[in-house]
């Protein structure tokens, strides 16, 4: 709090809803969970949205001269707002290669579009699903202060979660710097729509995390084998298969090892 003299002097804009506030003068907290049952403030009151004339319970002190003991609300803020400016980065720089190379390639699904899908940060390291025209890829970002430049392009690391270890490929671009891809779907025929791809995107975002998904048996086997099985063309008396609204969360996130074409995907 530069310039506030450890104090917020009234600059409601400082702090958030969550804020847990303290008397400089006589060190009485201030915790909106609790209210303040001296002056009948009830609990789950922001200290922004107390009485211009509240003052301390015990010593009397204004507002103003309350400082900022712990302000989760925040934290929060700083990290969405990190999160968010990771992930515009990095639709900005695959909508570029889609305008740049891709467009015209016979591959590509022009139902969809580039869009970055249940980004959270894990570890300090946002994490999610970009959807492209052309490929679907769980990707791995720096974190914040964090500097992956120097990554080589198609080293391959495995990375674990929950519902087991995964094959991630290193690469860099030009906006977003370094970053780590695990290839999920490619091509993109199969998908009908932008909603179909987003419903999918956010099934491996939670399948990602369960515990009761993680294979016991090889996983590099039955990864392969259920990502062949998913990209496998129908047989010809057959309708082609629709991914339903809500796909088998185990047989999409054991379609997560990168195949050998994965560099060329992210």
């Amino acid at each position: 709090m530069t310039g506030f003299e450890g104090s917020f002097l009234g600059a409601m804009d400082k702090i958030s809803p969550l804020a847990i506030m303290e008397c400089k003068i006589c060190w009485t907290p201030y915790d909106p969970a609790e209210g303040d049952d001296f002056r009948q403030v009830e609990a789950g009151t922001a200290f922004v949205d107390l009485p211009h004339d509240w003052s301390c319970p015990n010593c009397s002190a204004p507002k103003e001269q309350f400082m900022v003991l712990e302000d989760p609300g925040s934290q929060a803020s700083a990290e969405a707002t990190f999160l968010n400016e990771a992930t515009q980065r990095l639709e900005s720089d695959f909508r570029e290669i889609w305008h740049a190379k891709m467009r015209d390639v016979p591959m590509v699904n022009k139902l969809l579009s580039v869009e970055a899908v249940g980004f959270e940060v894990v570890d300090g390291r946002p994490l999610g699903v970009l959807i492209s025209p052309w490929f679907m890829n769980l990707v791995m970002l720096p974190a914040e202060g964090e500097s992956w430049s120097d990554l080589t392009a198609g080293t391959k690391e495995m990375i674990g979660f929950p519902s087991g270890d995964y094959e991630f490929i290193h690469n860099t671009r030009e906006q977003i710097g370094g970053y780590k891809a695990c290839s999920l779907f490619s091509p993109m025929g199969e998908f009908k729509s932008q909603l179909q791809a987003q419903d999918v995107a956010r099934a491996v975002m939670v399948a990602l995390f369960e515990k009761e998904n993680r294979a016991e048996t090889d996983r590099a086997a039955d990864i392969r084998a259920a990502r062949e099985a998913e990209l496998a063309p129908p047989e010809p008396k057959d309708e082609p298969p629709l991914l339903t609204d809500e796909p088998s969360r185990r047989s999409l996130i054991t379609a997560g090892l990168s195949s050998p074409d994965a560099e060329t995907n992210a």
